[in-house]
């Protein structure tokens, strides 16, 4: 569990696609394709203002949103080393 003043990692998976030009408009997540059609934010979030703020962002573009939850996998983990076999 995050201490109060560590942030929370989350992934975030988008219906349609994202490229990495759009990263600095998501605070440093990392953007990945995901084999179905859909972007995947994967990174901290430092509270849960930022956490809104980033969904208003994610809103305004108009992709709909199809999952967030906690980022499993540690941070800085490429992504075939976190996913399961």
């Amino acid at each position: 569990m995050n201490t109060p003043h560590e942030p929370g990692w989350y992934e975030i998976r988008l219906q349609g696609r994202l490229d990495e030009r759009w990263a600095s408009w998501f605070d440093g997540m990392s953007i990945e394709p995901g084999p179905d059609g859909t972007t995947v934010l994967r990174g901290p979030v430092v509270d849960q203002a930022a956490l809104h703020g980033l969904l208003a962002r994610l809103r305004d573009l108009g992709l709909p949103l199809v999952s967030i939850g906690p980022d499993a996998r540690p941070p800085h983990t490429p992504p075939h080393e976190g996913a399961p076999a």
